[in-house]
């Protein structure tokens, strides 16, 4: 089996056969947490449906000094991984191709959830995703769209703006796939040596503390996570226990519901994200 490359949005088009179509957006580099994304959209649309899955690094969510440059392409191996997981079509368009007239003047702007954890970090970073993924989701025009769970803000607001702006799709989340000991898949997972590899684990163990007290409540929560990063190798850029739906903190210690315990951290010269989802009761 293999998956049908094309380039264009003319291509891609002319691919459209009124069959069921769900949509998976990666940057490439994929690994087997986007695999588990085409899987979950093959089960969803079933045999008789499509899965494209969409390969583009996009300049306008990368900030002055960061990796767009660097940032690993390896379309082939992407089109064995995508065709083996089931995807029927990928859609791997030139930046050209996507902006045809430079940097677009028209953006979605993420609001205020865009402006949190991430997004403080990232200035701009939320407003150049929700663009393109506008743009994807209008050219691919999917009945649903998969996204990972271990970015957590981005979900967030990609189905934030679905609701506001009336898209016509539906959203679904897929857990984060992780390796044996814990460590969060991600195409930046290979910029790190080994040591830094090690020293990345730390990140994993404070969400697994943190969750584990959550019988202790949020303060609980926070302090057994603060505990594993204090004196470990990675430098927090934030630790939050967070509001799924808005990314606003929880700070009440009577608080009820779903919580995401996030943290972003720099190891060796590489930023890394994770989160787990928690319930208080």
């Amino acid at each position: 089996m293999s998956a049908l490359l094309v380039r264009t949005a003319k291509e891609l088009a002319r691919a459209a056969d009124g069959r069921p179509r769900a949509v998976v957006m990666t940057m490439g580099a994929l690994h087997q947490g986007h695999a588990a994304l085409v899987r979950a959209a093959r089960e969803r649309v079933g045999a008789d449906g499509a899965v494209v899955l969409t390969v583009f690094v996009n300049p306008l969510q990368f900030g002055a000094g960061e990796d767009l440059d660097r940032y690993p392409r390896t379309l082939d191996a992407d089109l064995v991984l995508a065709a083996e997981a089931g995807a029927d079509l990928v859609f791997a368009p030139t930046v050209d191709e996507v902006y045809p007239g430079g940097a677009p003047q028209v953006r979605i702007a993420a609001g205020p959830m865009g402006e949190r954890y991430e997004g403080a970090s990232r200035p701009g970073h939320f407003d150049g995703m929700l663009t393109v993924v506008a743009k994807l989701l209008h050219l691919t025009a999917p009945g649903t769209a998969f996204y990972g769970e271990k970015d957590g803000q981005q979900l967030a607001l990609i189905r934030r703006m679905v609701r506001d702006l009336d898209f016509p799709v539906e959203i679904v989340g897929v857990p984060t796939v992780r390796e044996a000991d814990g460590l969060a898949l991600s195409s930046r997972n290979r910029y790190l040596s080994e040591q830094d590899r090690a020293e990345a684990l730390a990140l994993s163990r404070a969400l697994f503390a943190g969750r584990d007290a959550r019988a202790g409540g949020p303060a609980a929560v926070r302090a057994a996570a603060e505990a594993v990063l204090a004196g470990a190798g990675p430098a927090v850029d934030y630790l939050a226990l967070v509001d799924p739906a808005d990314f606003t903190g929880i700070d009440r210690e009577d608080f009820r519901g779903e919580a995401l315990l996030a943290v972003a951290a720099k190891v060796g010269s590489t930023r890394l994200i994770d989160n787990v989802r928690l319930s208080f009761s």
